[in-house]
């Protein structure tokens, strides 16, 4: 009967261990593909417009990126996106240090959508932090949000 134990633990802790795998493999596998999502925001303006007249965030990036401009759902201006061609460093590890390329890529559209619009780069107000441990890490948040969530 122990022998029996043992054995059904043993089948037990392997398939644990291939569910981890398995687990594990596919989101490897989405951090990769997140790399070279399209990442875009809706400028309010015509399509032609956009595309003659790329803005400079946009064009810093180079050849890491493909940028693609084409109308807006609904007729309500344009889509300005872009992707990375090669995947970098992604996960949040990456993201916490700062070093993910796709934050770049985030921030790029935000200022581009901005220069569009308004022809300047519109940053929110900085918030006031204390000098100590907590206003740290609200400074260090704030440093890094500009290349997360939504666009």
């Amino acid at each position: 009967m122990r022998a029996m134990s043992k054995v059904a633990l043993s089948a037990l802790v392997a398939a644990g261990v291939g569910a981890v795998r398995r687990v594990s493999s596919r989101s490897a596998g989405r951090r990769g593909e997140d790399a070279g999502r399209w990442l875009a925001v809706t400028v309010y303006l015509p399509v032609e417009e956009v595309e003659n007249r790329l803005p400079e965030p946009i064009t810093e990036l180079g050849d890491r990126v493909e940028v693609r401009v084409r109308p807006a759902s609904g007729d309500k201006g344009t889509e300005l996106a872009a992707r990375l061609r090669e995947p970098g460093p992604s996960g949040p590890v990456a993201r916490l240090a700062g070093r993910d390329p796709r934050q770049e890529v985030r921030e790029a559209l935000r200022r581009a959508k901005s220069l569009l619009e308004t022809g300047d780069v519109l940053r929110p107000d900085s918030p006031s932090a204390h000098p100590g441990a907590g206003g740290k890490l609200v400074a260090l948040a704030s440093s890094r949000a500009g290349g997360e969530g939504r666009l």
